[in-house]
């Protein structure tokens, strides 16, 4: 069974190693919005993405309305999309902060992209959401280092070492 403690930790890595992601601030508005690859074109594309993804799983959760999906467009900058991301990670542990984990149970109803309704335990969403962070930040970190750039270590066996106070290597 999916914890609160377990949804909490996963999220925290995620935000962690969302803000290792340091070098993001060198990048120029051209290199932030140009296409390169992946399965959004670029690292801005992949990171309004992310953003609206677990806002919107959020609120399929029981969390604060999203609204419609977020638009790249309207994030010209890294720092627009940081303050965005921001904002949904508060969201996101003020809404675990308020679970117990047999909340976590409790089947969230929702409309897939296709129009079909479908149901899951609220502590898989949320686990898919996290995860889902995961696997774009993997991908913004393919598309730094086509663009030059070395998005460090944000591997959650650093997480865990930081978070102890010892070296990871």
């Amino acid at each position: 069974m999916i914890t609160v403690k377990d949804l909490a930790g996963l999220y925290d890595y995620g935000y962690w190693a969302g803000k290792r992601l340091t070098v993001m601030a060198q990048l120029t508005p051209e290199e932030f919005t140009r296409p390169v690859a992946g399965s959004f074109g670029s690292i801005r594309n992949t990171m309004v993405h992310v953003v609206s993804a677990e806002a919107g799983w959020l609120e399929r959760c029981g969390g604060p309305k999203r609204g419609p999906r977020l638009n790249p467009d309207d994030f010209p900058t890294v720092e627009t999309v940081r303050h965005a991301a921001g904002r949904v990670e508060d969201h996101v542990r003020a809404f675990l902060a308020n679970q117990q984990d047999e909340d976590l149970t409790r089947h969230a109803e929702y409309v897939n992209d296709r129009g079909e309704k479908r149901s899951m335990p609220v502590g898989e969403l949320m686990h898919h959401a996290a995860n889902h962070g995961v696997h774009h930040r993997g991908q913004v970190a393919l598309l730094l280092r086509m663009l030059g750039h070395a998005p460090g270590d944000f591997d959650a066996l650093f997480y865990h070492a930081e978070r102890r106070g010892v070296l990871a290597w």
